[in-house]
């Protein structure tokens, strides 16, 4: 029995000559037995189908057409709808801060001082510096002296607000009493303007709240306008005051609905009753300031289908449709603007859409003709090719099927004493084959792998080693960046000044300084080196030197920084930056001078209120440029202030979620512990942060600065 099973067996090469023989003459024949019998099948099959397929391709695409056409146009108008959006929050935003900001005039009469106002008939150098004042007709003997010297005041939140927002025409306050103060000054204003006859100041009067107007003609010669208007009243002065902001029909066509709309079309904007805001092509023509000003009410259209789209529009739906105009259809898609309860509308030829179809059509039908032809040639052609193939690819499979078993099976014994040996240890194992392929390849990577073992392990010995030493230079570089800050804060008479500091990594890149000028004054700082790790702790000590060398010899703040960016800027080769915010503290007037260079605005929270200010003032980073223009702004402290300075390693701390910690949690703690000493502050936001982030590692360093009067 063992002898006749010792005769049958047969060896690898033949098995493999075996196997790829058969199944290589069983695939030649079953391919050639199914090619001939389909072949002709397919080619009266193509021929019959290719017209009907050409039509079915082209009513198919068509309809795919319009329907992307339809889609790309409602993302098109939501788009737009929220681009408007944003837009028209913004404007409403800055006209609430405008009357938050006039509200505090009136309520706040040590605000109000003295000041030259401008007229008509008398330029300033600079026309973006002031505001022009105009009194109504018959209005000047009874102008109360207080009142007029009140809104001379907003100047303050006109000039940041205007040039903070290019779509703004104009930003102004009209007074029940009969004045008006228009930002940026200007000339020509008709003498018989009466702000309080004006639809923005009724409007808002009547509602008493934030409204925006209808268009009517701008009275500066601007075209169509639209007004956003707020009401500010206080009970104990009797004032009424109304502040405004102008955004003229032609920047809401070209900045705000009209951006990503092309040539083809164009969008539009209705209100909440139908009327058209804006579209291309709206006029006043010759119409004066002083004219009632009708635009075309879409809702009460003599065009059916425009009209159910219009009310749609109203009712704040989102949609598309398609409209009959007398020259042709039009898809109207259209989404609501839901802070102004407005609605976007982008118009497009249908023509426009389906004709890029209309020409695949004819194409499609010319090249079936021709397609067919060629299919049946190429039939024929492929019977003859098929047949001569089979017999010369039979004859190669044979022979490359010998010559590889010869050659696979030679290498495959040496390989796996190889194998065998060196997955026991035997590492001083040498594989010899010399076959010319991968076996050859595979052999010698089996003798350099036992080298490579031998070689790692000795690496592994280094690395470790190398571990250790660069762990401990870290931390000694850990403890001389640490060294850098201050040990105590200053102790200052009627205020506590507490710091902090807890680097994300074994080094980092914030700081914070407290700075003796003289007896009196200190200056504070806190900054954000860019980067992280050991380049930005260098770039950290380099700006730390700089900005103490540059305050000592400047007591300007705004000065001071400026030689400190231009020193930093002038030794920096590496493209970093670091943002700062620099105040110089008057501890016996109470008093803070500061510049932020691109920092995160420190919070102000004053006593006896539960409001927060920003310490904001115009700035960019240090380092970026070699010349900045910074903004110096004093602020006054009182007892209970607390000033709290920090860096965005508090305020962009994420939890498992994604979710940031904010500026609005870091206000809430710090209102919540206000009371607390300044040390007790930074506690208890530290905590907050630490229990909001959870599990997840701290990513950016976390510094604080707590200024607190008593």
């Amino acid at each position: 029995m063992d002898l006749k099973r010792e005769k049958t067996r047969l060896s690898v090469r033949t098995k493999i000559f075996l196997v790829f023989l058969i199944l290589s003459v069983t695939a030649l024949l079953l391919t050639g037995f199914l090619a001939f019998v389909q072949m002709g099948n397919v080619s009266r099959f193509a021929v019959d189908r290719s017209t009907e397929l050409a039509s079915s391709i082209m009513n198919d695409s068509s309809a795919a057409l319009e329907q992307d056409a339809e889609d790309a146009l409602l993302r098109l108008a939501t788009d737009q709808a929220h681009i408007s959006d944003i837009l028209f929050r913004q404007v409403g935003s800055e006209t609430s801060s405008m009357a938050t900001y006039a509200l505090r005039i009136q309520q706040d009469p040590s605000l109000i001082r003295e000041r030259h106002f401008y007229l008509q008939d008398d330029p300033p150098a600079d026309n973006l510096s002031t505001s022009v004042l105009f009194l109504s007709p018959g209005v000047e003997p009874h102008i109360p002296v207080e009142e007029q010297n009140a809104i001379g005041m907003m100047d303050s939140i006109f000039i940041p607000v205007y040039s903070s927002d290019p779509n703004l025409a104009a930003v102004y306050l009209g007074t029940s009493s009969g004045m008006s103060v228009i930002y940026p000054w200007f000339t020509g204003m008709d003498a018989a303007f009466d702000p309080r006859t004006r639809e923005w100041f009724r409007q808002a009067e009547q509602t008493g709240n934030l409204t925006w107007s209808k268009p009517y003609v701008d009275l500066l010669g601007h075209g169509l306008m639209i007004t956003c208007s707020k009401p500010v009243a206080d009970p104990e002065t009797g004032w009424f005051w109304v502040v405004g902001a102008d955004i003229t029909i032609e920047t809401i066509n070209q900045n705000i609905i009209g951006t990503q709309v092309g040539e083809l079309g164009y969008a539009m904007l209705i209100d909440s009753e139908g009327n058209i805001i804006s579209r291309p092509g709206l006029s006043s023509g010759d119409m004066r300031w002083d004219e009632s000003f009708e635009t075309e009410n879409l809702v009460r259209s003599e065009n059916p289908g425009l009209r159910e789209v219009a009310m749609d529009m109203v009712s704040g739906n989102t949609g598309v449709a398609k409209v009959q105009y007398e020259n042709g259809e039009r898809f109207i898609a259209y989404a609501p603007v839901e802070s102004v309860n407005w609605s976007v509308a982008v118009v497009m030829p249908v023509d426009e859409v389906v004709a890029p179809a209309e020409a695949t059509r004819e194409s499609i039908l010319a090249a079936s003709g021709e397609t067919a032809s060629h299919i049946t040639g190429q039939q024929d052609q492929m019977r003859t090719i098929f047949s001569v193939a089979f017999f010369v690819l039979l004859a190669a499979v044979g022979i490359l099927t010998l010559l590889f078993t010869r050659h696979l099976t030679r290498p495959i014994e040496e390989l796996r004493k190889g194998s065998e040996a060196i997955g026991a240890g035997n590492l001083d194992y040498a594989v010899n084959v010399q076959s010319g392929d991968e076996f050859e390849d595979l052999a010698a990577s089996f003798n350099h792998m036992a080298a490579d073992l031998k070689d790692h392990i000795e690496n592994l010995k280094k690395t470790t080693a190398e571990k250790e030493r660069i762990e401990k230079e870290l931390e000694i570089a850990k403890v001389i960046q640490q060294s850098f800050l201050p040990e105590t804060a200053p102790r200052l008479p009627g205020m506590e000044l507490e710091g902090f500091n807890l680097p994300a990594a074994e080094v980092g890149g914030d700081f914070y300084d407290f700075i003796a000028l003289d007896d009196e004054q200190w200056g504070l700082v806190i900054a954000d080196v860019s980067g992280k790790g050991v380049p930005a702790a260098l770039f950290m000590a380099l700006s730390r030197t700089l900005v103490r060398a540059s305050t000592f010899h400047y007591h300007d703040p705004a000065e001071s920084i400026r030689e400190a960016n231009l020193n930093i800027f002038l030794d920096s080769k590496t493209s970093m930056f670091v943002t700062l915010f620099y105040a110089v503290l008057d501890a016996s007037r109470k008093v803070l001078t500061y510049v932020n260079a691109g920092h995160n605005p420190p919070m102000l929270f004053s006593s006896g209120t539960s409001g927060v200010t920003l310490l904001e003032a115009q700035g960019i980073a240090l380092g970026v440029i070699d010349t900045i223009d910074l903004e110096s702004v004093t602020v006054p402290l009182h007892p209970g202030d607390v000033v709290v300075l920090y860096t965005d390693g508090v305020t962009e701390a994420t939890n498992d979620r994604d979710e940031e910690y904010g500026v609005t949690r870091l206000s809430d703690i710090v209102m919540a512990s206000r009371d607390l000493p300044a040390r007790e502050i930074i506690t208890t936001i530290v905590e907050d942060v630490i229990r909001f982030t959870g599990a997840r590692p701290q990513f950016d360093d976390i510094t604080l600065m707590i200024l607190k009067v008593s």
